[in-house]
């Protein structure tokens, strides 16, 4: 049996305005938030906890507040896929919950670049997957 992506972890300076962000972007809810910790986990309401189900889980994201802020080119990012709207329907949305278009480097590509709230880099690619 290999692993299985189930979590993914981010720094961050506010742990539940990030989490709220990433809500509205992935239709996510949260699932637990320690705000005496700092760390706030969200994951998607279709797939309650303990349930099993056959195919891919979607991992979850867990925001934990860190005391330095973000310096350089993530080296890692979330690619979104738009399920229902085409991609420039997608990134007006994702701009009116707060994110900013980014200029890494990605030249004429297919996908766009954003950074949510607090300047991580995310993708949005151009095929609408379900």
């Amino acid at each position: 049996m290999a692993s299985k992506f189930t979590e993914l972890a981010i720094d961050c300076a506010d742990p539940a305005g990030l989490a709220r962000f990433w809500c509205s972007v992935l239709g996510y809810e949260v699932r637990d938030e320690d705000a005496e910790e700092g760390v706030v986990t969200i994951g998607s309401p279709v797939v309650p906890e303990g349930e099993d189900r056959p195919g891919p889980v979607p991992p979850v994201l867990t925001f934990a507040r860190v005391p330095e802020g973000k310096s350089v080119k993530n080296r890692l990012h979330i690619d979104v896929s738009p399920s229902d709207r085409e991609q420039g329907d997608e990134v007006r949305r994702l701009i009116g919950l707060g994110a900013r278009r980014a200029d890494v480097g990605q030249g004429d590509a297919s996908w766009i670049v954003l950074t949510d709230p607090e300047g991580n880099e995310f993708c949005v690619l151009g095929t609408r997957r379900p």
